[in-house]
């Protein structure tokens, strides 16, 4: 472990270097791709100079715990003892940095939250995940977009889908897909009996580089129609809302969000590159629409991964 360190700190010095180097700024792709890569080096060295600077601290510790003086010998041991836990939280602290990664770590997420099983209250126990999530995503300093909603007849959402853009959201989210379960006495509930209510989470990383989806224009139907809801007379009387059906697999992506129908069809449009990249790395374990129903379930009461 000590030697792959070694290398890595020799490598965050050169890309530190090549971040100051005329050449490297001019190019705009080679520039962002270095920042990324000295940005991911950084937390990891920094424990490593952590490491070797305690490791230092604790050989000296050891070396005064054999003084003739009984008062400094003691002072030696106590700081050695310390050291010697404070390492073991380190070692650890860079074994957890150098494991790989997920590729998709840093990128930005498309999250769908659907209701399931639970008719009304379903609709509302949706409405509180996506507050919730939206809470979270403000609390990292993250920034969220509604880009389509179907609103539920007493509160909440049938449908809801937000583009969340931030640092390392796909990291923090994506454990996050599959169905959560509420046993609750609901609001629409006049009996003070319990329901059971689910909801199901998909987090799909938006592609990065268009490159990885290709999308024949000709496999497309490209709908446009007037916004519903509270946005103004602007939105409401043109029409600014954009839906996209893939042909071939016969996914839907819809967003309404924007005023300008250029700004609703390119995020539609990312949205359909998500998912038509999370079909193709499904379709590796199994068919699109099983892969599909393992990751979000049913929305039955039944399947969770939270209750």
């Amino acid at each position: 472990m000590m030697a792959k360190l070694s290398d890595l700190s020799d490598r965050f010095e050169e890309v530190g270097a090549l971040l100051s180097d005329p050449e490297t700024m001019a190019d705009r792709d080679r520039f962002t791709a270095l920042s990324r890569e000295f940005s991911e080096l950084e937390p990891v060295i920094a424990s490593f100079k952590s490491f070797r600077t305690m490791t230092g601290e604790l050989a000296e510790a050891n070396e005064l715990a054999e003084d003739e003086d009984p008062e400094m010998r003691e002072l030696a041991r106590e700081d050695s003892a310390r050291l010697t836990d404070a390492l073991e939280e380190e070692e650890l602290r860079l074994k957890a940095l150098l494991l790989p990664k997920d590729p998709n770590d840093a990128s930005d997420v498309f999250l769908e939250i659907r209701a399931g099983t639970g008719g009304d209250e379903a609709a509302i126990f949706a409405g509180d995940l996506f507050r919730m999530y939206g809470k979270f995503a403000e609390s990292k300093g993250w920034r969220a977009e509604i880009l389509s909603e179907r609103a539920g007849e007493h509160g909440g959402f049938k449908e809801i889908i937000t583009r969340i853009e931030g640092k390392d959201v796909y990291s923090q989210l994506k454990f996050e897909s599959g169905a959560h379960r509420v046993q609750r006495v609901p609001e629409t509930e006049s009996q003070g009996r319990i329901h059971t209510s689910a909801c199901t989470v998909a987090v799909l990383p938006e592609v990065a580089d268009i490159d990885d989806v290709t999308v024949n224009k000709a496999d497309l139907r490209i709908d446009t129609y007037r916004a519903s809801g509270a946005g103004g007379q602007h939105v409401n009387k043109t029409d600014s809302a954009v839906r996209i059906t893939h042909l071939p697999s016969g996914i839907v992506v819809e967003c309404q969000d924007e005023r300008s129908q250029h700004k609703n069809r390119a995020r539609a449009m990312s949205l359909l590159q998500a998912k038509l990249l999370d079909s193709a790395r499904s379709a590796q374990e199994s068919e699109q629409a099983e892969s599909r129903r393992i990751q979000v379930g049913s929305g039955d009461r039944s399947e969770r991964i939270r209750t």
